[in-house]
């Protein structure tokens, strides 16, 4: 762990990147729990070095990750660097310091670490050892020392044979000692070795030194002594024979300084340089193969890349606008990705979709808090409001060279909270409106990107199709490129469809387009959106018939993109047979696979599905589809929220019509990790729900509550609730209406609106008793207790508890009970009735066990560690605390770990164990920092004081 981080001393390791380091690219289950352990032992480590005087160094928390504080020099690479990068001096000063740093060299550099990263680190470090002898080889020859880099160079030699300027360096100093024969015979060995290893002569550079010596050249010609291969070495770790396992890494100098030994740094900055995050986003999407045209746009954002760099107090937007399809997406991209090493900080995208047909564009709520994930800012550190969040996007953004690219805006107002307050980054902002508010307002540059001119629109179709097969049709070309009216969208699935029927002659399919074009469109006005239509009609009547059937259906799905089974609920076929169809889809560029097994369309061509399925389907065959796959993620909502809650339900659903496919899960990760995939479109669904389906609108808030709680998403949470309310209402379902109250009286309550959030619980109250339902009294009931108890009114969140309890009896809810059961055990313990509460959480016990509610056991025994703590049982309250982290543990739930840390520290504490307290709460801060909980200061300060007690 300590090499992992001394790799990157001075800046901050995320923590994925300390496991693979670690651990590999394939980590144990607990490699992340094992890690925070290794860290507090290493800050317990460094306290004991720091108290004896023996030098100064920590291990410091930064987001996402951590960072190793210590003196750049005392980590050997560092010195190795420092001493090896010094040039311009005399020979004999280089050599000096030249040999120092080839001392720190002992052993195998990270010893003990394995993986693809640490052998390619290995490989970067052995070829800096072998740079540096042979520069010291040089210094040494002119100083008149050859004998001395004759037997250092040899040595080095044996272990790699193919390296050619270190066979140049042992040749020069052989032949300086007189002894020609010896370096003749070690250019033949080397020449064998390329010969019979690689198929090759010695580069030019050797053959003439071997000639030279041969013409009896003096050996004092030709001075420079070459420090990198001519041409590309082979690989240094794969001509190297296995060195032995060394008992450290390497040497840090000097050795009697007492401190642990520290890793090789393969490319140390500066000692003061800024730092980049901690996680470096690279969130552009893949380049188009084979981009064409575009000259005169992509110089004018090189322009404005070149201005940026000539004036870094500006904060520079650019705002690229057109009509749909033009291409406006594909240049940013392309754009982009040319000048990403520009942004080492990294890039941010998001598409914004402005402008997806019948859908909701992404509010700028949404697409902040996705920024600040993406920039390693945890959940718990988010704030909950707008500007909140804003402000501390940019306040990460700061003194960062960063990308950020906004595709598909639809005004100013949608993407000026998204922007940077800083220099230093750069903002691509695309959109089909100009935006022209922004050029007023914040000095953006706008640049519009108008229709391919026919030499670019010929250009993009060869590269598409291929320049022999262009070629021989030029006329068929020709039409082809007017008939798309210059919109590369339309080209693209015309050489999608040209691409695919390789034998036949692009004059019929010239031919065939003119033809759809005449059908459809008898009074062409020139309009490209007309040509567009034509384009789409004649690629889309090539589909089977079921992948057309598919095709229009797309149109009726609620989100943003699909997996092949919600797309299967919706053409009432199997996902094997969806994901099939798919594939003939993405083949005709009428549905793109934009990540593993997830698929989505231009908004062009959803709006196109959506006129040709209200043409060819009846309004039955439409309403079908759309509740099959409504209810395909109802149901596999429903299920996942059960997973996740083990506890029943509020609302009672309709059994899923026939052929929704709704998902099969089976345990709490599963679970997750749908809601993680899916939650956008939920959100989309409760949106834009069809008229009549205004069921489905509240019932899909409903499943998504707990998600969104535990991810603290508050204000997902009311917005949806907020819809949510309004469809219960239109539709008159008292259950309904309540449960939207429970939601937004939750979402109300973390944002700290106490008042109205008291006020939305009882009307959820009052509606779920006239509506007979328990459950939602018993959970609105739970909610009421936990605000009470936040506000400190412990006797007002025991009676919510009692109440829930008796709503949760009354509903038959073993798990509900369970956890009523717990919660009033612990309001109990906090009123200092400590007896009553032991048998509260002991009723609670066997009810979680018997529902397999790992997440009840764990919260259970941590009341039953609070209360025997509070009894002064400490041996049993340590006991219970230990089982409750387990269980954390095992479910993630890292917030509650940190808590019952705390208290296992505590308890610890007063037990009379001060040690093993301290590294309980070293071990709950590094929780309490990776997570961002504010009591973190406090914890930091009381470990301090005790620590410093114990000395």
């Amino acid at each position: 762990m300590l090499a992992a981080l001394a790799v990157n001393v001075g800046c901050p390791v995320p923590v994925e990147v300390l496991i693979e380091r670690v651990w590999g690219a394939d980590p144990p289950p607990g490699a992340r729990r094992a890690l925070y352990a290794h860290v507090a032992r290493l800050r317990r480590v460094a306290e004991r070095f720091d108290d004896t005087g023996q030098g100064r160094w920590s291990l410091l928390r930064r987001a996402g990750g951590y960072q190793l504080a210590l003196d750049p020099d005392l980590v050997d690479l560092r010195r190795f660097q420092r001493l090896t990068g010094q040039s311009g001096l005399p020979d004999d000063e280089q050599a000096a310091l030249l040999r120092g740093a080839l001392e720190l060299w002992r052993g195998e550099p990270l010893s003990g670490l394995h993986g693809i990263w640490v052998a390619r680190v290995r490989e970067a470090w052995h070829r800096k050892r072998v740079d540096a002898v042979i520069r010291l080889a040089g210094a040494e020859v002119r100083n008149g020392e050859p004998a001395a880099a004759a037997g250092r160079l040899t040595d080095l030699q044996g272990e790699y044979p193919l390296t050619e300027p270190l066979t140049e360096a042992l040749m020069r100093a052989l032949h300086a000692t007189g002894d020609t024969a010896e370096a003749l015979r070690c250019y033949a060995r080397t020449r064998q070795h390329l010969v019979e290893e690689l198929g090759t002569e010695p580069g030019r550079r050797l053959q003439e030194l071997h000639q030279g010596i041969l013409r009896g050249q003096p050996p004092h010609d030709a001075r420079r002594v070459i420090s990198a291969p001519a041409r590309p070495a082979p690989s240094l770790a794969s001509a190297a024979p296995s060195a032995p396992s060394a008992p450290r890494l390497s040497g840090i100098g000097p050795p009697a300084s007492g401190m642990p030994p520290a890793a090789l740094y393969p490319s140390a900055p500066p000692r003061h340089t800024r730092q980049r995050p901690s996680i470096v986003p690279a969130q552009l999407p893949m380049d188009v193969p084979g981009f064409i045209g575009r000259v005169d746009e992509l110089t004018r954002l090189h322009g404005i890349l070149a201005e940026a760099r000539q004036h870094p107090t500006a904060v520079v937007i650019s705002a690229v606008s057109g009509m749909a399809g033009v291409g406006k997406t594909t240049l940013a991209l392309h754009w982009a990705q040319r000048v990403r090493r520009e942004f080492p900080d990294g890039q941010l995208y998001v598409n914004l979709r402005g402008f997806d047909p019948g859908g909701t564009p992404v509010g700028p709520e949404r697409a902040v808090r996705d920024f600040l994930e993406a920039l390693g800012v945890s959940a718990a550190q988010i704030p909950g409001t707008l500007n909140a969040q804003v402000g501390l996007y940019r306040s990460v953004l700061a003194g960062q060279r960063m990308l950020v690219v906004l595709d598909n805006a639809r005004d100013a107002d949608q993407v000026r909270p998204l922007l940077p307050g800083s220099p230093g980054c750069l903002t691509l902002i695309t959109s089909r409106n100009s935006l022209t508010g922004l050029a007023a307002a914040e000095g953006a540059h706008l640049l519009r990107v108008g229709l391919l001119a026919p030499a670019e629109a010929r250009d993009l179709f060869a590269a598409r199709l291929g320049a022999a097969r262009v070629a021989a049709e030029p006329t068929a070309v020709d039409e082809i490129v007017v008939r798309c009216a210059g919109l590369p969208l339309a080209l693209a699935v015309v050489a999608a469809r040209a691409a695919a029927r390789p034998d036949r002659h692009l004059t019929l399919l010239a031919d065939e387009l003119g033809a759809a074009i005449c059908r459809l469109d008898p009074l062409e006005t020139g309009d490209p959106g007309t040509g567009v239509r034509a384009v789409f009609e004649w690629s889309y009547r090539m589909l089977s018939p079921q992948a057309a059937r598919l095709f229009r259906y797309a149109g009726l799905h609620p989100g943003p993109d699909s997996d092949a089974t919600a797309l299967g609920a919706l053409a009432g076929v199997t996902a094997e047979r969806a994901r099939e169809l798919a594939t003939e889809l993405t083949a005709a560029h009428l549905l793109t696979e934009h990540q593993p097994h997830r698929y989505t369309c231009h908004d062009l061509l959803r709006a196109y599905a959506t006129e040709r399925g209200t043409e060819q389907d009846s309004e039955a065959a439409r309403t079908e589809a759309t509740r099959r796959v409504l209810d395909h993620y109802l149901h596999t909502a429903y299920t996942a929220d059960a997973l996740l809650t083990r506890r029943h339900d509020p609302m009672t659903l309709a059994p899923p019509v026939t052929g929704s496919l709704p998902g099969q899960l089976s345990d709490y990760d599963e679970a997750l990790a749908w809601f993680t995939a899916e939650h956008p479109v939920l959100l989309s669904a409760v949106e834009r729900t069809p008229d009549g389906c205004d069921s489905y609108t509240w019932q899909l808030a409903a499943t998504l509550t707990t998600f969104l709680e535990r991810q603290g998403n508050w204000q997902a949470l009311a917005a949806a609730h907020g819809v949510a309310l309004d469809a219960a209402r239109r539709s008159g379902e008292r259950v309904g209406q309540a449960a939207a109250h429970r939601g937004l009286g939750l979402a109300r309550s973390q944002e700290g609106h106490t008042d109205e959030a008291r006020r939305h619980y009882k009307l959820a109250l009052d509606l779920f008793a006239d509506a007979g339902n328990h459950a939602g009294q018993a959970r609105t009931r739970q909610n009421l207790a936990k605000m009470a108890w936040a506000q400190g009114r412990h006797l007002e969140a025991l009676n919510h508890s009692r109440h829930s309890l008796k709503h949760f009896r009354a509903a038959s809810d073993r798990g509900g009970q369970a956890i009523a059961l717990n919660d009033m055990g612990w309001y109990l313990a906090a009123l200092g009735a400590y007896g009553q509460a032991l048998t509260h959480c002991r009723q609670a016990l066997p009810l979680v066990e018997a529902i397999g509610d790992l997440s009840g056991q764990a919260h259970t025994w941590d009341s039953l560690g609070y209360v025997h703590r509070h009894l002064a049982r400490h041996d049993r309250a340590v006991e219970c605390y230990n089982r409750a982290l387990a269980l954390f543990q095992q479910t993630g739930e890292r917030r509650s770990e940190a808590v019952c840390l705390t208290y296992l520290g505590d308890t610890l504490e007063a037990a009379g164990r001060p040690a093993e307290a301290l590294d309980a709460w070293h071990r709950a801060l590094e929780l309490f920092d990776d997570l961002g909980l504010p009591d973190a200061d406090r914890l930091r300060a009381k470990v301090r004081e005790r620590a410093a007690a114990t000395l």
